[in-house]
């Protein structure tokens, strides 16, 4: 299989360039690449008018770079992110990722940081298979997860999300694009854009690959607004989003006392291994909900307390952070993420 590559460059930079892989150019041989080469191209350009096009480029999957993809069950791979929060890591490729193939396509779950992860995870799904990619779907709105989907919608698939997912997303935008250009070299961002899911899931949904259904559980307000779960109905693999969090350490971005109560049903049928949106994959509910689970218990506790003494948000956060330093072993990002889900915590109970 050989692949179509776009040298593009910022027209407001024409320095910073960097590789497009355009899966409209995909071939069988190298010489059907190169007579589209040039008309896909311009294609593409014409809807990314703030780029330019330096050359193209075909090769075959296995020169190109790639994520790396565990295969954790049959059929069933994941990439592992870096457990690190964006602004301490130097890519951005922080969350984990998924691929499930079926007997007739392909489905992955959340797309990255940017465009050019979400053109590595392509390229390591290729050399797995050349299956199309039927589904892309996105756990969540943070922007470690869904960033690199426009590779995908590009390849052909349908993208789900949760039905808050594009009213959140489309709210925050600007400013996790704006976030990503200070923390990351325009190099590393070129070509990223923000594509909205064209199904919306409100309900319990499914999708067939061939043989192999994928159950989609969307979660009342808990992590975010718009937290959706992928069950693999044959190998029994849940992915979690970032319901999950192992080692790094937990963001409320959405209701704590939701994400308590989300702790309170564990999933039906259980899991055989659960994947979180950051950290490593766990073979058990009480492995992967348990660490999780006792640290927002005590932020919910700690805050709840602070407010009880009649202490002003100012003077709560830094003792909640305090309370909560005992828990600092094992999660990464300890400390400015829990002055931040201080705050979330605090201007969300003190209404209670």
């Amino acid at each position: 299989m050989i692949h179509l590559i776009l040298t593009a460059c910022l027209v407001t930079q024409p320095g910073a360039c960097g590789p497009i892989l355009l899966p409209q150019g995909q071939a069988d041989d190298m010489k059907s690449c190169q007579n589209g080469a040039d008309r896909i191209s311009r294609n593409w350009l014409s809807d990314h008018p703030e780029l330019a096009g330096q050359a193209t480029t075909c090769l075959p999957a296995d020169k190109l770079p790639t994520l790396k993809l565990d295969q954790i069950a049959p059929g069933v791979f994941v990439h592992l992110g870096e457990t690190r929060q964006l602004e301490d890591s130097d890519s951005g490729q922080i969350a984990n990722l998924g691929v499930v193939v079926g007997d007739l396509s392909v489905a992955v779950i959340d797309a990255g940081v940017s465009r050019i992860q979400g053109q590595m995870l392509y390229a390591a799904l290729r050399q797995i298979t050349d299956k199309p990619i039927s589904h892309l779907i996105l756990t969540h709105m943070h922007p470690d997860h869904v960033l690199g989907a426009s590779v995908f919608a590009e390849a052909g698939a349908q993208i789900w999300g949760h039905h808050a997912l594009p009213n959140s997303l489309t709210f925050r935008q600007d400013r996790y694009l704006e976030n990503l250009a200070r923390l990351y070299s325009p190099q590393a961002m070129i070509g990223t854009r923000v594509v909205l899911p064209d199904h919306a899931v409100r309900d319990v949904a499914q999708i067939d690959l061939g043989g192999r259904v994928l159950s989609l559980i969307p979660a009342r307000t808990a992590h975010t607004d718009n937290d959706l779960m992928v069950r693999d109905d044959r190998e029994q693999v849940l992915f979690a989003g970032d319901l999950v969090f192992r080692d790094l350490t937990p963001v409320v971005d959405g209701s704590l006392t939701g994400w308590l109560d989300w702790h309170r049903l564990p999933p039906s049928p259980m899991p055989r291994l659960i994947v979180p949106g950051h950290g490593p994959v766990a073979q058990d509910w009480e492995s992967a909900i348990g660490p999780q689970r006792a640290f927002l218990v005590a932020l919910a506790d700690a805050t709840r307390a602070q407010i009880a003494a009649g202490k002003p948000m100012s003077a709560a956060v830094p003792q909640i952070a305090q309370d909560l330093a005992p828990f600092e072993p094992g999660w990464n990002a300890f400390a400015p993420t829990v002055a931040r889900d201080a705050t979330a915590a605090f201007k969300e109970l003190e209404w209670e």
